[in-house]
């Protein structure tokens, strides 16, 4: 600081920290918060996309005849087989996988979906789904995850940051909550910055912390590092495994999946287990491992269960008491992704998370709009600026729209289509980059305006075709959904067009709002009248 100039107080430099430390990972955490949002529904945006798939979960005992059949006849000899039972909440079947010696688990060929009520192979389009979204939020897409992971650690850092430095920044924060003034210009992007903040302010400090906590050794590896040769060590010594049995050589039926389910309902007070692995399918030494499901709120976790394939015997396992340290990180991660929560609580934290997408929003435009005032011409700004406009319009409307494409083209490309559940990632990216394109050349050519609009109208358009495309090319339309109580998908649909409203209603009022000068181009223009 030079000398004659006056001292910052805490508040300001706490103002300053909060402007810069949420601008520059500004773009990341509005990312992490739009796909974070929708993971909270991935299971049920599954089986939106999957539309082939029945809404019966609950496996009938024909259907595992069927799946014992199946890895009878096709497993046979393989190194290893899995089988994942449909979730609870939908968006799965009844999936089998194998591995032949050499092989890779789920190659062509190697796998297999049943219908969890009549034990047919269910014809399912090829798709990444709900879960594509889910990982994108801290794994992002065409970059190495631990790159991608430091850079989503490094954001939600920032976002911590700029939690607490903003509660310091604005004294009335908690007053201001309740002065939402709209067509104030500047004064209203801050009061629904504020708003945002304020609304759901626990629901940011906890997603904030517990989702740094799930990424935990990425940003904190030294620990390991110090005690363990390797990441592989570590997680040998943290987590059970399957007790090590060389095949035996001599072929012996393995035991069926039923009996396996009901001996871990037996050990589990009545709970299913999510996944059975099975070493040595068929042979003497076969060793059995079935994984739990998550516990709901309030019910115990349970261990993994091993048996023995040819007798159903239980196997001895070498898991041991969790220290209070794994326990306590066990609830951060359960914490973040809620599978606990029932539909009530889902939804709750959804809404939260629309308002971290909001909040995010807010403050990334108020940058632009707060120091376009102070610009000497506001209507020609200078280079920095138009690039962060332009990434603003990119990054706000690009991810949702290219949302939108991703559940479009999951419609539209064809069912046998070669890889084609890359190509759906690939049209997400597409209309994303179109949009990032657009705006920057829109922000470039001074357009900026007018680019908000033709994207907000565009994303109001796609949401809305979402529905009417489903309707056309399946028989589980608004019109049959509702009438037979198909909640995923006349609730999906439904959120489809409650988005598409929102779009278009924001495109309308900015269409229909005079254009208020700054206040500095204002005082040039009385002073030239």
């Amino acid at each position: 600081m030079t000398q004659g100039q006056p001292k910052q107080g805490l508040r300001q430099s706490m103002a300053w920290l909060h402007t810069w430390v949420g601008l520059l990972p500004g773009w990341v955490l509005y990312v992490i918060f739009v796909f974070g949002t929708a993971a909270f529904f991935q299971h049920e945006i599954d089986g939106w996309m999957r539309p082939e798939l029945s809404s019966e979960t609950r496996v009938s005992p024909r259907a595992l005849a069927a799946a014992d059949a199946v890895l009878k006849a096709r497993a046979a000899g393989a190194e290893s087989a899995s089988v994942s039972l449909p979730n609870a909440r939908g968006g799965s079947g009844l999936d089998l996988s194998w591995r032949m010696k050499g092989q890779k688990r789920g190659e062509t060929g190697n796998r297999m979906t049943l219908d969890p009520a009549t034990g047919e192979q269910a014809q399912i389009r090829a798709t990444k789904g709900g879960y594509f979204l889910y990982r994108f939020h801290f794994d992002l897409h065409y970059m190495p995850v631990m790159w991608a992971r430091m850079l989503v650690s490094i954001a939600a850092l920032a976002m911590l940051v700029a939690i607490l430095s903003g509660v310091v920044t604005h004294k009335k924060i908690f007053t201001d909550f309740f002065m939402l003034r709209f067509g104030k210009g500047q004064r209203s992007w801050l009061d629904a910055h504020n708003a945002s903040a304020v609304l759901v302010l626990p629901f940011y400090l906890m997603i904030t912390y517990t989702g740094l906590a799930t990424l935990l050794f990425t940003l904190m590896p030294w620990a390991l590092a110090a005690n363990f040769p390797d990441r592989q060590a570590f997680y040998k010594a943290a987590y059970a495994a399957a007790p090590e049995r060389e095949a035996g050589g001599k072929a012996v039926p393995t035991i069926p999946l039923a009996r396996m389910i009901e001996t871990a309902r037996g050990q589990w007070d009545g709970a299913l287990p999510t996944t059975i692995g099975i070493d040595h399918p068929g042979d003497s030494n076969a060793t059995i491992t079935l994984y739990p499901e998550q516990g709901g709120w309030g019910r115990p976790s349970y261990p993994s269960l091993y048996l023995d394939g040819a007798s159903g015997a239980p196997l001895p396992s070498n898991q041991t008491e969790k220290g209070a340290a794994q326990a306590t990180w066990r609830v951060m991660v359960d914490l973040h992704m809620a599978e606990f929560a029932g539909y009530g609580l889902r939804w709750l934290l959804a809404f939260s998370g629309l308002g971290g997408v909001a909040m995010v929003a807010t403050g990334l435009c108020l940058w632009c709009v707060k120091r376009r005032a102070r610009l000497p011409d506001p209507a020609r700004p200078h280079f920095g600026f138009r690039l962060v406009e332009g990434l603003n319009i990119g990054f706000i409307l690009g991810s949702p729209l290219g949302i939108a494409a991703y559940f479009l083209a999951n419609r539209l490309l064809p069912f046998d289509m070669p890889d084609r559940a890359a190509w759906e990632i690939n049209s997400l990216f597409i209309a994303w980059g179109g949009v990032l394109v657009w705006g920057l050349g829109r922000a470039f050519a001074c357009h900026a305006a007018r680019a908000w609009i033709e994207m907000l109208a565009l994303c109001g358009t796609l949401f809305a075709a979402i529905p009417l495309l489903n309707a056309l090319t399946t028989t589980r339309g608004l019109g049959q959904s509702l009438p037979a109580g198909d909640w995923v998908f006349a609730g999906f649909d439904l959120a489809m067009l409650a988005l598409a409203g929102g779009f278009a209603f924001t495109a309308r009022r900015l269409a229909q709002r005079k254009a208020r000068p700054a206040p500095r181009q204002r005082a040039r223009q009385e002073i030239a009248a």
